[in-house]
């Protein structure tokens, strides 16, 4: 299932997570062989947990949320961060998303080096702090709506689900997969810190707009009303 937009876009410009994504974009050209990148560029900047451990080549706890190894890659990060960035910035405010983001971003990078403190395979990619700002959308709107796809096989479907389920699936499969030790090039570890980050680190701000009691006045949504979105040329699902 992959999120294609939620119903309460931001009331603000969300100049922070706009930002974040051109900069991805533009680190992803600047390292591809194919739009005459440089790869050289790419291995200097990820994170290898073992120099770390080392304390060496430490610019890569920074630089790595912003590399990616593939279109794939980048694209599904910038998705998920394009449905989910915007309201957390406009309750965050620019400059403490921009913190926000990149705290969990070092969380996710923190837990998957505590796992595997001598892995030399250079971790890249935003997945990390993206998942901490899933995280903080999960407790602050757990009731929004979104719509997601499903692709299965080659049948693509379109439907409406809260937020909270496909957040919990999503945090679910990365402790599965941590758990098991699924050796497919995913850091499910860093993920998985990154979620749990974003969480902790949302908790003061949701205890300030009065915890239980802003859940109740919102209704777990962002607090403004939806906007008539455009229809989409992807099926519904039919009950």
């Amino acid at each position: 299932m992959f999120p294609i937009r939620d119903h309460n876009p931001s009331e603000r410009t969300p100049y922070v997570t706009h930002a974040l994504i051109v900069l991805n974009l533009a680190m992803f050209l600047l390292t591809v062989p194919w739009a005459g990148g440089q790869m050289g560029l790419w291995y200097r900047l990820a994170l290898y947990p073992v120099a770390i451990t080392h304390g060496e080549w430490l610019w890569g706890l920074g630089t790595h949320m912003f590399l990616h190894a593939g279109i794939m890659h980048i694209a599904g990060n910038m998705l998920f961060l394009w449905v989910f960035g915007d309201n957390l910035e406009d309750q965050m405010g620019h400059f403490g998303f921009l913190v926000f983001y990149l705290a969990c971003g070092l969380a996710a990078a923190t837990g998957q080096i505590l796992a595997d403190p001598m892995g030399q395979i250079p971790m890249v990619g935003a997945s990390g702090a993206i998942a901490g700002v899933m995280g903080g959308y999960l407790l602050m709107f757990p009731r929004a709506r979104v719509d997601v796809i499903a692709i299965i096989i080659i049948i693509i479907r379109r439907f409406t689900i809260p937020a909270w389920v496909l957040l919990l699936v999503w945090f679910g499969i990365q402790l599965l997969s941590s758990a098991i030790m699924v050796d497919d090039g995913v850091a499910y570890v860093a993920h998985a810190a990154g979620f749990a980050a974003g969480v902790v680190l949302t908790l003061p701000l949701f205890l300030r707009r009065g915890g239980s009691a802003f859940w109740l006045r919102s209704q777990g949504r962002p607090p403004h009303a939806p906007v008539d979105l455009a229809p989409s040329r992807i099926p519904r699902v039919r009950r």
